[in-house]
């Protein structure tokens, strides 16, 4: 699997700075009527091999990964692992939002926060949040979404804390929630992080936070019977701001007894071809069955960011969205 990761990575620099390449026909028109391609559970390419299971888990799971360590913990590695490109190459590679699963470990006695899946990470959150603002700033006029979700284990104490450190570590990149988030109007202001925050106490408490995005996850093992349920999701009608169509595929335990060599790894690149289609055949904007985020797994396999981003050719914005005083160069997309 080397040749196509490394082709992807080369890809990956192409896509860096893509939103400040938009057309100018686009600097107006809200984000969540663009096509941004997303990553699902970003931050398990950096799984603690040595972790406990997560306190969110089955009791059936920590029993028999507490009595066969050596036979289910390698499983859980195989199949809870989604990406592989850090949080800089995601960005790098194109990548606007960002899926963060955050939680406490238990009988932990530091403030300490992680992300998780099933197992946790070797990093913390406040280390990666620091490496997106890095990269932030020398990218000063891309805009990322941080979903923080899942809060496994989060006291108000500790939700207090990471809203703390947030606000701390962006500061006026920040995008407050009444905000039309237009790439003109983030950039007027030096906006570019919305982070939307699955607890609605604390989004109250804070302008800064946005409301939990919704996420269309289909939680299925096979690639059709996903694409049926976007498609049935998309008949119900889009939400009205920002929201993310999964195309990622999820594991249960049939699957897995049955597929014993197999891994989420080989599930999603098998999947990929079929849901290249589906995805060249959608379209962003504001009408019922339009799309907006599109999220997966392994981003930087077989052209998904490049897909994403070029759905935005297909916007034809009416003339009255124009408006002057930009002042930054655009660069046409090609179809």
């Amino acid at each position: 699997m080397e040749g196509p990761l490394q082709t992807s990575i080369h890809v990956c620099h192409e896509n860096g700075q893509w939103m400040s390449q938009l057309p100018e026909k686009l600097w107006d028109i809200p984000l969540y009527n663009l096509a941004l391609p997303g990553s699902h559970d970003t931050m398990t390419y950096c799984l603690d091999k040595n972790s406990a299971v997560s306190g969110n888990e089955s009791k059936l799971v920590k029993f028999l990964n507490k009595c066969m360590p050596c036979i289910v913990h390698p499983i859980i590695m195989k199949w809870s692992t989604t990406q592989v490109l850090t949080v800089t190459e995601q960005l790098e590679a194109g990548v606007r939002y960002l899926d963060f699963r955050i939680a406490h470990k238990a009988n932990d006695p530091s403030m300490n926060l992680y992300f998780v899946h099933m197992v946790y990470t070797t990093v913390t959150v406040q280390d990666i949040l620091w490496e997106v603002l890095r990269w932030l700033e020398t990218h000063p006029q891309e805009v990322v979404i941080l979903a923080c979700r899942n809060f496994d284990g989060l006291t108000r104490k500790l939700h207090c804390h990471l809203t703390a450190c947030i606000k701390e570590i962006f500061q006026c990149k920040l995008c407050p929630r009444n905000v039309v988030p237009t790439l003109r109007t983030m950039w007027q202001h030096g906006h570019q992080v919305i982070v939307s925050y699955e607890e609605d106490v604390e989004v109250e408490a804070h302008c800064e936070l946005w409301p939990a995005i919704p996420y269309w996850w289909g939680n299925k093992t096979a690639t059709r019977a996903l694409i049926h349920y976007l498609e049935h999701m998309k008949r119900m009608g889009r939400p009205e701001k920002f929201f993310v169509a999964g195309i990622n595929l999820t594991e249960n335990l049939r699957y897995i007894l049955i597929h014993p060599f197999g891994s989420l790894k080989k599930m999603t690149l098998q999947s990929l071809p079929c849901l290249k289609i589906w995805i060249r055949q959608q379209d962003p904007g504001p009408k019922k069955e339009c799309i907006n985020i599109i999220a997966g797994d392994f981003i930087g396999n077989d052209d998904f960011v490049k897909d994403v981003i070029e759905l935005n050719t297909k916007i034809n914005p009416p003339l009255h969205c124009h408006s002057k005083g930009a002042g930054t160069k655009s660069i046409s997309f090609s179809a």
